[in-house]
């Protein structure tokens, strides 16, 4: 399978084999969908053909990433990775490191072990003091004992700014250093990745009523961004507006179309905010004539359903916390962003689900949010692979005085530093109707009702 390998693959693999001679550990980035799970397989073939390791363990953030790993391990080295008689060794979750006896952890010193960390983003900490239970897992049990180690991540920085477990700063700078690093522009250019076009919905004209007793009030806002920033209406509510949903399926279900011209299996995946508000998106794509099939963390046997919909010829999937890191599903070329985290971690994951490409001729993959001014600064910059305000960190001293402990910080970010695509264009349509939503305020409070006018504005954003 080696002859198969992508350049960049073959040239971190020589990178790490090189790296391990000398040191340990290695950190990889590579963009989402860029193939990590195969380069960390074919790795571990080329340690144990050298005779260099005994065994491999791989650890991820989910069971369906995990699964994931069992198969490409198993595919490539030609030995299971299921942990029973005769494999080669195992993948956990990370949050089955907490049910390990101590027989298990003593492989690390009886064997000469290959230790995987997928999405090592998840882990926290230098030291026990500042890491999360994951963090303190790797420092504690596997940091110092393993054989060595890989760690793999397309989004290395975490939202509470704390350090990445085995990463390593450089100093006083606080820059992460990364061994490899393959970027998105570097993937879209091998015709690894897809070129993302992101659309931000906007709206010209929005209609705020407010009514207390018998008094109404109403004001008119120039876009979304002025709703959410000058009224009491919150992004999560503007989410659960059936005119939203409807108008972000509609944008999705026409490109979803035309895609299909050219792959007639290309599919498309809604991005929901809790199961209530799945059922509504599901409910409305029905109501278009759609198929789709709903996946939340609470789904009985939600993993065959995802391998299931990853070969069969339905059109939509709707998902609560289940398609958003590590899963592998290549026929999604369109995504509607209705979640309401606004996180540029989980942002760039989810975009990830719409960027493996299957072949030379799906080339393109689209991704359908509302205009709401944080979401707007990530897609502007996802061209950026390491944003600098994510990627550095810098050590808080704490006041002898106070006892306090030392935490990790970055710093803000500055809009006059925004990187990234620029508008390719606007198109202006009109929507047949308007609708209403009600924001329920306190018993003796005003109720506020959304209206949109018909005037919809598309931006385009086009990153390469």
């Amino acid at each position: 399978m080696t002859s198969s390998l992508r350049d960049w693959q073959r040239r971190c693999i020589n990178t790490a084999l090189e790296h391990f001679l000398s040191t340990s550990h290695f950190f990889c980035q590579a963009t989402p969908g860029a193939g990590k799970t195969r380069m960390a397989a074919e790795l571990a073939r080329n340690l144990l053909d050298q005779g260099r390791i005994d065994l491999v363990l791989c650890f991820a953030p989910s069971c369906q990433v995990v699964e994931g790993f069992r198969s490409t391990f198993m595919a490539v080295l030609g030995r299971r990775l299921d942990g029973q008689l005769g494999a080669v060794g195992a993948a956990y979750t990370y949050q089955a490191m907490d049910y390990r006896e101590e027989a298990f952890w003593q492989l690390l010193d009886d064997y000469r072990v290959f230790v995987v960390f997928d999405e090592i983003h998840h882990c926290a900490g230098h030291d026990p003091l500042l890491s999360n239970a994951w963090g303190q897992q790797i420092l504690q049990r596997v940091q110092d004992r393993a054989a060595c180690t890989l760690a793999l991540s397309g989004t290395p920085w975490r939202s509470d700014d704390r350090a990445i477990a085995l990463a390593r700063y450089s100093s006083p700078e606080g820059q992460l250093i990364c061994d490899f690093r393959y970027g998105l522009k570097e993937a879209i250019a091998d015709g690894v990745c897809r070129s993302p076009r992101i659309v931000l919905l906007d709206n010209q004209q929005v209609k705020l009523t407010e009514e207390l007793q018998a008094e109404s009030t109403v004001r008119l806002f120039p876009s979304i961004a002025k709703l959410l920033g000058e009224s009491p209406v919150t992004y999560e509510e503007l989410l659960r507006h059936d005119e939203v949903i409807d108008q972000l399926l509609i944008l999705g279900r026409a490109k979803l179309d035309v895609l299909r011209q050219i792959k007639p299996d290309a599919a498309g995946l809604v991005v929901s905010t809790d199961i209530e508000h799945a059922r509504q998106i599901a409910q409305a794509l029905e109501a278009m004539g759609e198929s789709c099939q709903i996946v939340t963390n609470r789904t009985p046997d939600a993993q065959q359903l995802i391998n299931t919909f990853r070969h069969s010829d339905c059109r939509w999937i709707v998902a609560v916390g289940m398609i958003s890191e590590g899963t592998d599903i290549p026929r999604l070329q369109v995504c509607c962003y209705l979640s309401r985290i606004r996180t540029e971690l989980h942002y760039r994951q989810v975009l990830g689900r719409v960027l493996r490409r299957k072949d030379g001729s799906d080339d393109q993959a689209w991704l359908f949010m509302l205009a709401e001014p944080t979401l707007r600064r990530f897609a502007e910059r996802i061209a950026v692979d390491l944003p600098d305000d994510l990627a550095v960190l810098s050590v808080q001293v704490p006041d002898p005085a106070s006892g306090s402990a030392i935490g990790w910080s970055g710093p803000g970010f500055n809009e006059s530093e925004r990187a990234g695509g620029e508008p390719d264009g606007e198109q202006v349509h009109d929507a047949s109707v308007e609708n209403v939503v009600s924001l329920d305020g306190l018993a003796d409070g005003p109720t506020y009702q959304v209206s949109f006018s018909q005037h919809y504005r598309q931006q385009l954003l086009a990153c390469y």
